[in-house]
């Protein structure tokens, strides 16, 4: 059965917290959408929004390979004709074949929010599906607050989907506005909502997740006989977000039977959440189900050791079926045989009870009960595993270093770092300034071995983030830092941690550099 999709991440989305799209990141999103197979791309508010009006002008010069473009808007005003309403006139100057208004299914909504009376709320929403599909416009209806307006009454709420499906209406859409509906609710809500209107109008839901439960709710609404299921691709939205339609199109497609996008698109789903995630500027969140970094990652050594030895053991899929990759944790929660398999990944092959695995573990073990924490360092933990192993060989010698700093402190505030690198049996004296002491010193080390280096000019300070551990512990307490440094093509992470704040951002540092040098082959001149 096919279920169509309709992603909201440029509308609904752009309602989230902290969440900004320029024209040109809407024009990039939509292609995105399309290519991968979305059905309906809901693009805006062409009446309230300015840059929306300018972002349908462009679309109109889009090749979206079969997708709709969907601009949104409301019903006409109350006492207002719908012929006459700005709102629904700016629909029809997108030119879409397709547009979307929302009107109210709750009587209480009906009665305190547009404070009006049932009749004129059931005419609004007529006269306007009905002036929309007079000049060639498909009209998906969106029943806000459909399944509140159920338990309060059930017979007003199924009269306004049946006023928009008698109005031409090609799509109800059953909205979870407040998202605070259970799943067994809304399946029962949407049978009702399914007999009351004829198998010609496409059935929808759109589901919030302020309970958790917007993707569970879809499902139900599925289930009820909705075809239609609006979301946005990583869950983005209004207070907690809309239904995540990555979570959904694996849920229904790999698992439920149902079609939703090109079945060869699949196998790109992660790749489409991260796209949607950098196009919203933001970080995907690991935790997400399919296309998160920590979707099939393992920690604990027994989940580890499992996947191992058998991968249906603690993943309910092949993380490649949707692009991700299986990534096994680092930690003192590690088992023996994840170690070595993580280790393998650097071409070195150890034997589960060799010496050496057992050196290497109780070294790991040491540096995280000193504050370190390898998960999201990795560069760091390949060098500790080389070091431990006596294969690798420092590419230079920290001397001496002097910081000065301004007298008002903090990590951003103007300072001066001078140091003294020793690479081989030549010296180098070098000093640069930066915003805070961690970025001078930065600049200075990185300076004074691009005499020996000059790979290192490609090199730049991405992210640095510190932590405390154990602030209770005033004076005593560690600080942890991880860097994240880049090279313009590749990006990587390292840690260092100590109850100095300069002593762990050097150490995390230092890795930084060598791990570059060492993943690019540099000759080591201390050799």
């Amino acid at each position: 059965m096919k279920i169509q999709l309709l992603d909201s991440t440029l509308r609904d989305g752009a309602q989230s917290q902290n969440i900004s799209f320029s024209v040109e990141d809407k024009i990039n999103m939509a292609k995105a959408l399309a290519s991968f197979g979305i059905d309906f791309i809901e693009a805006g508010n062409p009446f309230s929004n300015p840059k929306d009006t300018e972002f349908f002008d462009a679309a109109l010069r889009l090749d979206l390979k079969g997708a709709k473009l969907v601009p949104f808007g409301s019903t006409c005003r109350k006492g207002a004709d719908a012929s006459q309403d700005a709102s629904l006139a700016a629909l029809l100057d997108t030119s879409c074949e397709y547009v979307s208004i929302f009107g109210k299914s709750s009587a209480m909504h009906v009665e305190k929010i547009l404070e009006t009376t049932p009749e004129e709320n059931l005419r609004m929403i007529s006269d306007s599906v009905s002036f929309l599909t007079s000049k060639g416009r498909k009209v998906l209806f969106d029943a806000e607050h459909f399944f509140d307006g159920m338990k309060q009454n059930p017979d007003y709420a199924i009269a306004t989907i049946k006023a928009a499906a008698s109005a031409g209406a090609y799509a109800v859409v059953l909205c979870d506005t407040n998202g605070g509906a259970f799943p067994d609710f809304v399946k029962i809500a949407t049978e009702a909502a399914k007999e009351s209107i004829p198998d010609s109008v496409i059935l929808g839901i759109h589901c919030h997740d302020d309970c958790g439960l917007a993707v569970a709710n879809s499902m139900a609404a599925v289930e009820g006989g909705a075809a239609h299921i609006q979301g946005t691709f990583i869950g983005i939205g209004e207070r907690c977000g809309n239904a995540n339609l990555s979570t959904l199109i694996g849920n229904l497609q790999l698992k439920g039977g149902y079609s939703l996008v090109p079945q060869e698109n699949v196998g790109k789903l992660t790749d489409m959440a991260l796209f949607s995630a950098e196009t919203c500027n933001v970080k995907l969140p690991g935790f997400l189900p399919y296309v998160g970094s920590g979707a099939f990652s393992h920690k604990a050594g027994m989940h580890a050791d499992g996947v191992l030895k058998a991968r249906e053991s603690f993943e309910h899929i092949n993380p490649e079926l949707v692009g991700n990759r299986r990534s096994i944790v680092l930690s003192e929660l590690a088992g023996r045989q994840s170690l070595i398999e993580k280790i393998s990944h650097f071409g070195i092959k150890l034997e589960k009870n060799s010496d050496e695995a057992t050196a290497v573990m109780a070294r790991l073990k040491e540096l995280e009960r000193r504050g370190y924490v390898f998960e999201a360092a990795h560069a760091s933990f390949e060098l500790m595993v080389l070091r431990e192993l006596k294969m690798f060989t420092p590419f230079f010698e920290i001397e001496d270093y002097k910081l000065i700093e301004s007298q008002t402190g903090g990590v951003n505030s103007p300072a001066n770092a001078m140091v003294k690198v020793k690479v081989g049996d030549r010296y180098e004296i070098t000093a640069d300034e930066g915003q805070g002491p961690v970025n001078a010193i930065d600049k200075a080390v990185r300076k004074a071995l691009e005499v020996f280096y000059p790979i290192l000019s490609k090199m730049k300070l991405v992210d640095y983030k510190v932590r405390v551990i154990d602030s209770g512990a005033s004076t005593a307490a560690i600080t942890r830092v991880l860097i994240e440094s880049s090279d313009g093509g590749h990006s990587w992470t390292t840690t260092g941690a100590s109850e100095d704040i300069i002593s762990a951002s050097m150490t995390a540092l230092i890795d930084s550099i060598e791990y570059m040098l060492h993943k690019n082959n540099v000759y080591n001149y201390m050799q």
